[in-house]
């Protein structure tokens, strides 16, 4: 398999299928296209008709979107716990995966992903912070009801820790004030070893979006 992604250092939604990808535990290669270039341009249609990133390629097989990334992959190799295998915990993740895939813009627009920029505070838009408010809402609920037996969302690592993952990043990187076990999540996700590695790649790239640079 092959996942093609944007620059680490800032795209959420490569983090997202990137993780999945890792998680399954699969061999696959990485083919990393530096957004906002001429060059992004002149590929993407190689892989996507959506001309955006993630894309995973199976053989003849392309899936362009992250959430059918998670899907396909959870088809692909039933036994590596992406959805939980609870009913209940499964219809719960579903559901607070497609909320993260369809909203939260006030949080995207004014935190954007920059895993290489210096921690410090940058006060929330009120939208940012309706947001914010309810991500971590998700987040104490899902520990409470389904995450005894583990540190992530669900207990074990799932496809709902590889869509918040890139709202964790943005809240440590804009030091958002947040509660303790909301806290105790970032963490976890800042300790997964996937995660970290797409961290560190990202600190180590020099390429430069403009837009995704904020004071």
């Amino acid at each position: 398999m092959q996942i093609v992604i944007g620059n680490k250092n800032y795209s959420s939604w490569s983090l997202r299928g990137w993780l999945a990808v890792q998680h399954v535990g699969a061999p696959f290669e990485e083919i990393m296209l530096e957004l906002d270039t001429p060059e992004f341009a002149a590929r993407i249609g190689d892989y996507s008709p959506a001309g955006r990133v993630p894309v995973l390629v199976d053989g003849a097989v392309r899936v362009w979107d992250s959430l059918a990334i998670i899907e396909y992959l959870a088809e692909k190799f039933p036994g590596s716990g992406l959805w939980p295998a609870d009913a209940a915990a499964r219809a719960h993740a579903r559901s607070v995966v497609a909320e993260i895939h369809s909203g939260f813009g006030g949080l995207r627009n004014h935190y954007p992903m920059n895993i290489r920029r210096p921690v410090a505070e940058r006060p929330p838009t009120e939208t940012a912070a309706a947001d914010i408010a309810r991500i971590t809402a998700i987040w104490r609920d899902c520990r409470a009801r389904f995450g005894a037996a583990g540190p992530y969302l669900f207990g074990a690592f799932s496809a709902a820790d590889c869509f918040y993952a890139p709202v964790a990043s943005r809240l440590r990187t804009y030091a958002v004030a947040i509660g303790d076990v909301e806290s105790a999540y970032v963490d976890a996700i800042f300790a997964h070893p996937g995660f970290a590695a797409w961290a560190e790649a990202g600190r180590r790239e020099t390429t430069i979006v403009p837009s995704d640079e904020v004071d």
